[in-house]
């Protein structure tokens, strides 16, 4: 009981870190859609922006993960990946063009890459205690707390004063609270690897289900719309005003956070079938946020929410339980090279595609990831999870 309530202090602790780190980047990336656009960027420019920064801050956690697998310096690395990431996003307040603001947000994902696998392992560590599923929904629901809050703040500046360079500003409060909170945990838990032992686990290796598994998932990326993107769609055709459209990126993560609790529950009873399901359900969001109005666009954000929800916990959760943990950094970042891979070209498509009409968008989207799902039941029917 006593090792167990260390785990669980231990994840809240990593929440804290995610939840203030969210309210900075996640309130950046609410309005940087429009803001792109403001600058000039085309629809185009955003798609391939908002693909390109999701590529590089998916496909270079290989390499991070490998390093951390090497060196086992899991804490160092994550120091590094926050501070990058957090100090990008206050600078957004002096971008005077779509360029500059377009390498900021590249260099906050480059900061995102060089931390996951490092603090994904380390949080994996203290799962165990707490259930795989259970461990990574909890911490990624005080993750969606920073989510909702940093959305909602950015929603009230926007009220009283229409002002992205005060709005991208006043993120550097939550980014050095988070750094803090990172610092006070790494004091008190120097060795998390402690919380687990190798043995039990199932699996050593990268085996081929593993892989089926990883490219099942990058066709889920592939025809998921970044947020930005669907922020330029609202922005475009006038659906939502500037004032909405933080808030709906609020209403997302917050369906995100609130259903992740009780999907993981499912996860550590059903195991994968779960995956299969809410990818099923939340592919639905491309029809309702593209081709509907106000109320539907509402419903598609909130199902666009809880799919984000499962990709950040259920997919993590089973990379914990397939591989072994001294491989475990380099799995993540596998996990991510495909998923971010797939995601940049699927968002570069779908950028191309709105251009001539938001209909492909939502017919590649809805193809890609309805084609997941076969191998979903594969790996469902090969592995015993």
């Amino acid at each position: 009981m006593e090792s167990r309530k260390k785990a669980l202090v231990f994840i809240l602790l990593l929440g804290c870190v995610s939840s203030f780190a969210d309210i900075a980047y996640e309130g950046a990336r609410s309005v940087i859609g429009p803001y792109l656009s403001l600058l000039g960027a085309s629809g185009a420019i955003v798609g391939t922006v908002v693909g390109l920064g999701e590529f590089i801050g998916y496909s270079l956690r290989v390499i991070f993960g490998y390093w951390s697998d090497r060196t086992q310096k899991y804490w160092f690395i994550t120091f590094l990946g926050y501070s990058i990431n957090l100090i990008a996003v206050p600078l957004f307040a002096f971008a005077g063009n779509w360029q500059t603001a377009s390498l900021l947000l590249i260099l906050e994902r480059l900061g995102k890459a060089i931390r996951s696998p490092a603090r994904d392992t380390i949080l994996s560590y203290a799962t165990k205690e707490v259930g795989r599923g259970w461990g990574f929904a909890l911490h990624n629901s005080l993750d969606r707390v920073g989510a909702f809050l940093g959305p909602l703040m950015i929603s009230l500046i926007f009220l009283f004063k229409q002002n992205y360079f005060l709005a991208f500003l006043s993120l550097s409060i939550p980014a050095f609270i988070s750094l803090l909170i990172l610092g006070i945990t790494r004091f008190f838990y120097p060795k998390p690897q402690e919380m687990e032992q190798a043995h039990l686990f199932k699996a050593e290796g990268l085996s081929k289900i593993y892989w089926i598994y990883l490219f099942s998932v990058g066709l889920i990326g592939a025809g998921y719309a970044d947020f930005a993107f669907i922020a330029y769609h609202f922005e475009k055709t006038s659906i939502l005003s500037p004032f909405f459209i933080p808030l709906f990126y609020a209403v997302a993560t917050g369906a995100d956070g609130i259903t992740t609790l009780f999907v993981s529950r499912i996860f550590d009873i059903k195991g994968i079938a779960t995956l299969i399901w809410v990818t099923a359900l939340s592919s639905l969001f491309a029809p309702l946020v593209f081709l509907t109005g106000f109320w539907g666009s509402l419903l598609g954000i909130i199902l666009w929410g809880i799919g984000i929800g499962s990709q950040e916990t259920i997919m993590k959760a089973i990379v914990a339980i397939f591989v072994h943990p001294q491989k475990r950094a380099s799995a993540y970042g596998l996990l991510n090279l495909i998923f971010g891979s797939l995601w940049f070209l699927g968002s570069s498509a779908m950028g191309f595609l709105y251009d001539l009409s938001p209909l492909y968008v939502v017919i590649f989207s809805l193809v890609t990831q309805m084609a997941s799902l076969p191998l979903l039941f594969f790996v469902k029917a090969k592995s015993t999870t």
